[in-house]
């Protein structure tokens, strides 16, 4: 202090390496008033990291394959979804296809009893409502009741509400459909067995299975196809 007060500069580099303490800053003391000057230490950049942070992340080839496959498969079956008709036709005739490789090839059978047993599974929740009448109260929590079937004759009308919409029906169908008529080509999924052991496994099962749908549609009172709202004449 007393050699500020005389106007003398004090360095506090010389403190500093005096006494082994690091001061960040040096006091240069004038008359008039007081200077602090900011000592900064060097920040080195190297080329490598401007270039990381210039540079926009690339976009792998497969990425970008895959991206433009998946769009082009959506825009596709965005287009194709309001023709029920042909959709179900390219179906049966992928179905029919499957088999005649089947027959011809004279093997792969536990794939099309798998494929059975898969679209067995699907055309039954086809055929089940959202809300299972006779597990679920007449109103949901919420309050929305539009799920649920009608059950009275002047009840207002409401269209069947299916657990499987249509369109996911078809597109599961037609997908492992594919996926079987690919997987004859491959050995691994030729499993030898008795094939009219199969053939009688699935009638069974298909009939004890609609037997107990039809009989869920007589109790409860209930067609799963809606043909619009009724008009009654004047």
């Amino acid at each position: 202090l007393a050699w500020l007060a005389k106007g003398q500069s004090v360095e506090a580099t010389d403190i500093s390496d005096q006494f082994n303490v690091y001061t960040p800053w040096t006091v240069t003391a004038v008359p008039t008033e007081f200077r602090l000057h900011t000592r900064t230490k060097p920040i080195l950049h190297t080329n490598t990291m401007m270039e990381e942070q210039d540079t926009p992340a690339q976009v792998s080839f497969t990425g970008k394959l895959v991206k433009t496959v998946t769009h082009r498969h959506q825009q596709f079956m965005d287009r194709i979804t309001p023709h029920v008709w042909p959709r179900w036709i390219v179906l049966a005739l992928s179905l029919v296809a499957f088999m005649t490789r089947v027959v011809t090839a004279e093997g792969w059978y536990i794939v099309a009893y798998a494929l059975g047993i898969y679209l067995l599974n699907l055309f039954l929740q086809f055929l089940t409502p959202r809300q299972d009448p006779a597990a679920m109260p007449l109103e949901t929590e919420d309050g929305d009741d539009d799920a649920t079937l009608p059950t009275k004759n002047d009840e207002e009308f409401r269209p069947f509400v299916r657990r499987l919409p249509e369109w996911k029906f078809w597109h599961a169908a037609q997908r492992w459909t594919i996926a079987a008529f690919i997987s004859t080509f491959f050995q691994v999924f030729n499993v030898p067995v008795f094939w009219p052991i199969l053939v009688l496994y699935f009638i069974t099962l298909f009939v004890v299975s609609m037997k107990k749908q039809i009989s869920h549609m007589i109790e409860h009172k209930y067609i799963p196809f809606s043909f619009g709202k009724p008009v009654h004449n004047k």
